[in-house]
């Protein structure tokens, strides 16, 4: 029976429960008076059960898709603002004693090259990551305990932020590795991560087991219970995801929510963030030899059912998508994207064609970050480098409060503004920096407070004088 207080992943991801979940969907999904009741909860900015959401992912009535598509929209702005935060992900090593079926790291694959970056090698990665602009990592690695043991982990973390290069500082490493030992995660914790990311890939356990058909990541219980040993440990901002294509995309969006409301109950703080990975063709993983693909527009409505569902949370789609699929969704509730996104062990330092052989999954977005960056803002869209949450402890419960009440726009508005700055400043193309000088000068008239709007005004123009690292 569905349990969301239990610890026990197959209580918390009730097989049962998801299939009644569903069930319950097709019966109401084409009833408009249902459809209207659900969309007048969302209004409220409150989220929705699983239920209740997946009655809306299932409704195919135009007129009450764009409803959703419209309200998604809006309730992204009210929590977040017109702000997109922008991050990179750093794969430190390929080398892998699973046996993922979807994934090219798998141990099997006997003609990919494996790579670990050495600290020398990371200090090269983190300074051409910083002649970009990034200020906010993902870092990545496959499961091995003899090769990429946490101390390497932790050590690459400790190198990463004491790179200090012209202007550039990594302010924030979130971390993505294989579920681990609460012990390992209080080491993270003193190591100051900033989000611990885990992907499910399935939630429906006998997929997931023949998934996974070897290594640690078979145990279905000791993966999708690594958030609850993660807080336990003391971190409590974590990222949710699912590889959408791998089971059916309705189960999964069920379960993931159903994932997201036992953390709301056990810990008191729903995820941080989500991700929408969708499975995409890498070395000897081919997409089609999956049965359960989605298209767009699929996707966009999982984006925009998430966003109604999970208001507070961050929504996060990387490079994997291409421009014109990002476009969309960041219209729909998508708050973080990664840019100039490299997914080789060692791509940033060296870009050269015979890298890319060790690459997780082929970049469907290959712009340059000013590319994506000028993009944006041509959207008018915020490119945000902020990472002041983090450092200023505004983490787990304290940030989802300020979020759910709508206050986290006074700091996030004016930080990414002031990130914005240190951007044009110090990294941007001359008509890059041009519209975004513009694009400031309009949103800081936006700012509610005049006493932070001073306050940001008079930091704008210190980082324009040479001074970094204003916060609010």
């Amino acid at each position: 029976m569905y349990n969301p207080q239990s610890l026990r992943a197959t209580e918390f991801i009730d097989h049962e429960e998801v299939l009644a979940s569903l069930a319950y969907a097709d019966t109401h999904s084409a009833d408009a008076a249902s459809i209207d009741r659900i969309l007048a909860k969302a209004e409220q900015r409150k989220g929705l059960n699983h239920r209740e959401a997946s009655v809306l992912l299932s409704c195919n009535m135009p007129d009450k898709i764009q409803a959703m598509y419209a309200l998604a929209e809006q309730i992204k702005k009210d929590f977040y603002g017109n702000r997109i935060v922008l991050f990179a992900p750093l794969y430190l090593s390929n080398y892998c004693i699973n046996s993922c079926v979807y994934c090219p790291y798998h141990r099997q694959n006997s003609h990919m090259p494996r790579k670990k970056l050495s600290q020398a090698d990371i200090v090269r990665e983190v300074t051409a990551l910083q002649d970009m602009g990034h200020k906010r990592l993902a870092i990545e690695a496959g499961e091995d305990p003899v090769i990429n043991p946490i101390e390497y982990i932790l050590e690459s973390i400790e190198t990463i932020y004491g790179i200090r290069h012209r202007n550039g500082a990594i302010r924030r490493v979130n971390v993505n590795i294989a579920a681990t030992t609460v012990e390992n995660y209080r080491k993270l914790k003193d190591a100051q991560i900033g989000t611990y990311i885990l992907f499910q890939e399935t939630y429906h356990k006998q997929s997931y087991e023949k998934l996974h058909p070897a290594g640690p990541k078979h145990d279905y219980a000791w993966h999708t219970e690594a958030m609850d040993r993660a807080m336990e440990g003391g971190i409590d901002d974590v990222g949710l995801g699912v590889l959408f294509g791998l089971e059916s995309y309705r189960y999964e969006f069920a379960a993931l929510l159903m994932h997201a409301e036992h953390l709301e109950t056990v810990h008191g703080v729903g995820p941080h963030t989500i991700s929408v990975p969708r499975v995409k063709k890498a070395d000897d993983i081919n997409p089609a030899s999956f049965n359960n693909g989605i298209d767009d527009d699929t996707f966009a409505k999982i984006c925009a059912c998430i966003r109604l569902a999970v208001p507070y949370t961050g929504m996060i789609i990387s490079t994997r998508e291409s421009q014109a699929v990002r476009e969309k969704v960041i219209h729909l509730g998508v708050s973080q994207i990664s840019g100039a996104s490299r997914t080789s062990v060692g791509g940033y330092a060296t870009p050269v064609p015979e890298d890319e052989a060790s690459a997780q999954f082929d970049v469907s977005d290959r712009r340059t970050l000013d590319e994506v960056v000028a993009w944006l803002m041509g959207m008018e869209f915020i490119p945000s480098f902020c990472t002041a949450c983090y450092r200023e402890g505004r983490t787990g419960d304290r940030f989802m409060s300020l979020c759910k009440n709508g206050q986290i726009l006074n700091c996030c508005h004016p930080n990414a503004l002031m990130t914005l700055k240190e951007y044009l400043e110090d990294y941007a193309s001359p008509q890059t920096k041009a519209i975004g000088e513009a694009l400031i000068a309009r949103e800081l008239e936006k700012v509610p407070s005049i006493n932070v709007r001073n306050i940001a005004r008079r930091n704008l123009e210190a980082i324009g004088q040479g001074k970094r690292d204003f916060r609010f």
